[in-house]
């Protein structure tokens, strides 16, 4: 059976009741399963997963959407998180018998379906129109504040809906995109600059590892501050080799780790890694877990 995955970013991480209405919107479709859903007060976001077949995942999506537009109001959003639009980025991702292909057929629905809402749409990473586009930060730059003088631009006209500045729903990027974890590392300080330091340190674009966007974010309710990050491709660049960089680095400030989260969910591929490096099981397979022989 064909799965595919999606994981959109909603702008709202405060009023639980209202990401669970989102979340309930996705449920009343068939055979579409929830995997998780998370919501962060400092970034104001939520982040939602749920897979199943391609074409019940897509209409899930647009149950997704036009519930999120209905309910947030961007022009009154604040939170640490870059973003700009009420669903901020809707990936999908090829689990089971999905093609790149396919997925990026099923994102162009998809974007279709909310450009005719009357939101502007950016497409990115495999169904990017344009190399520019591929990057999420890179459309994502000035976020929700600079939309309105960004869209006047011809270089930044949407690829679906109005070429025009919405201020309640924003803009939306989707795309089909390899599996992605998002990853933060919290450090026992208040100093956000330490955050931003090490965060250029571990990221690609000033120099760090090839298969990592990072930001330094302060986390104000817990007294901490944050490595927030996005490892693209965890086979070419492991977790424990960006965490115990993030260790080195934080060293170098007397500050230390904190925790850790693990926003949504993780392939187990990427759990490999993690016992060999800390357990020092160099042999281990996924294919030694017990439930993993479960899955068909």
């Amino acid at each position: 059976m064909k799965i595919l995955m999606s994981v959109p970013n909603v702008s709202e991480g405060k009023d639980r009741e209202l990401v669970e209405s989102i979340i309930e919107e996705i449920k009343k479709v068939k055979d579409v399963k929830v995997l998780d859903y998370s919501s962060d007060a400092d970034h104001n976001r939520s982040v939602l997963t749920y897979l199943g077949e391609p074409e019940k995942v897509l209409e899930a999506s647009k149950r997704m959407a036009a519930k999120t537009f209905e309910l947030i109001d961007m022009s009154k959003h604040k939170g640490s998180h870059p973003r700009m639009g009420a669903v901020d980025v809707a990936p999908f991702i090829p689990i089971r018998e999905v093609t790149t292909a396919e997925a990026v057929e099923i994102s162009k629905q998809f974007g279709k379906y909310v450009g005719g809402l009357g939101v502007p749409v950016y497409y990115y990473e495999d169904s990017a129109t344009r190399p520019e586009r591929t990057n999420l930060a890179d459309i994502r730059k000035g976020e929700y504040e600079a939309l309105a003088e960004k869209l006047k631009k011809p270089e930044w006209k949407p690829d679906e809906g109005p070429v025009q500045f919405m201020p309640k729903s924003g803009a939306m990027v989707t795309g089909a995109r390899f599996p992605l974890i998002a990853f933060n590392v919290n450090l026992r300080t208040n100093d956000v600059n330490i955050a931003q330091q090490i965060a250029r340190a571990v990221r690609h674009i000033s120099g760090g590892y090839r298969y990592v966007r990072a930001i330094g974010l302060a986390l104000e309710e817990e007294g901490m501050v944050q490595v927030s990050m996005n490892l693209t491709n965890f086979l070419k660049t492991p977790i424990p080799r960006v965490l115990e960089t993030i260790r080195r680095e934080a060293a170098r400030y007397g500050v230390s780790v904190g925790k850790t989260e693990l926003i949504g969910t993780i392939p187990m591929e990427a759990l490999e890694e993690i016992f060999k490096y800390y357990l020092q099981a160099h042999d281990f397979s996924v294919n030694q877990i017990i439930e993993n022989s479960l899955i068909g």
